[in-house]
């Protein structure tokens, strides 16, 4: 379980995070909604320990987070790897941190789970589409088979199509790897098709957490209120078929 205690954290004095709590159990997904510069990054930051909080503490299992080796699909595919490095060498990097190794045929199955030709990982990060990429960073994220993945945006980058086939992967995965997932997000149709609980993250704050089947029927913040009114304007909430969807990923 990954439990955030009272945690506040600051860029340069300037308070980005203010006594955040959270928990996220064992193969469950929590999304984290709000607008930019709510502080969505900087929670994923301060979880895998790249920004020091100010106060509070992480852990997972009561012990420190980093025990658990937690991994990260970032936002942006292409500059997720070294830009002179075929994608194979980046997609091992994990591994190579914890001494472990994947035979040829485990990684051609992960990348027929993705539909990633297992050629592809030949080329460089420039060589493949955004699409290809992203799928990549999923890979890699996977690797040591981690119990907690954090998700930066997974989607905005893609088109509609790409979007689609993604947030169904992840969640598909997921099921049959059974890792917590934290996702970031400013994308409440997302978050409402494919999460267990909602937390909406605004100005640093913590306004409501609660199960994304309350959440959808009535928010329990203004601001909460404020988003679901949003996407139902945007038409980012596809209610008729939002049960079915959350179906198909558990």
């Amino acid at each position: 379980m990954l439990t955030l205690n009272h945690i506040s954290a600051s860029y340069k004095k300037t308070p980005v995070l203010k006594d955040i709590s959270l928990t996220l159990s064992a193969g469950q997904t929590l999304a984290v909604v709000g607008e930019s510069g709510a502080g969505k990054s900087t929670l994923i930051a301060v979880i895998l320990g790249l920004v020091k909080a100010d106060n509070g503490e992480v852990s997972w299992s009561n012990s420190p987070v980093k025990d658990c080796l937690p991994s990260l699909v970032m936002q942006e595919p292409l500059s997720a790897f070294n830009p002179i490095l075929p994608l194979r060498q980046s997609v091992m990097e994990p591994l190579k941190a914890q001494n472990k190794t994947i035979t040829e045929a485990r990684l051609a199955q992960l990348c027929e789970r993705l539909e990633l030709p297992l050629a592809l990982l030949d080329r460089k990060p420039n060589q493949v589409s955004i699409g290809q990429a992203q799928r990549a960073g999923i890979l890699r994220a996977l690797m040591a088979e981690p119990p907690l993945i954090l998700f930066d945006e997974p989607l905005s980058a893609l088109d509609a199509v790409s979007q689609k086939k993604t947030a169904q992967l992840i969640a598909d995965l997921q099921q049959e790897q059974g890792f917590s997932a934290l996702i970031v997000t400013h994308d409440l149709g997302y978050a409402a098709a494919f999460s267990d609980y909602i937390a909406v993250l605004r100005k640093g704050h913590i306004e409501e957490i609660t199960s994304t089947t309350e959440f959808i029927k009535k928010p329990q913040s203004d601001y909460g209120h404020e988003l679901r009114a949003a996407a139902f304007s945007l038409g980012s909430l596809g209610y008729s078929n939002l049960e079915a969807k959350r179906e198909n990923s558990k």
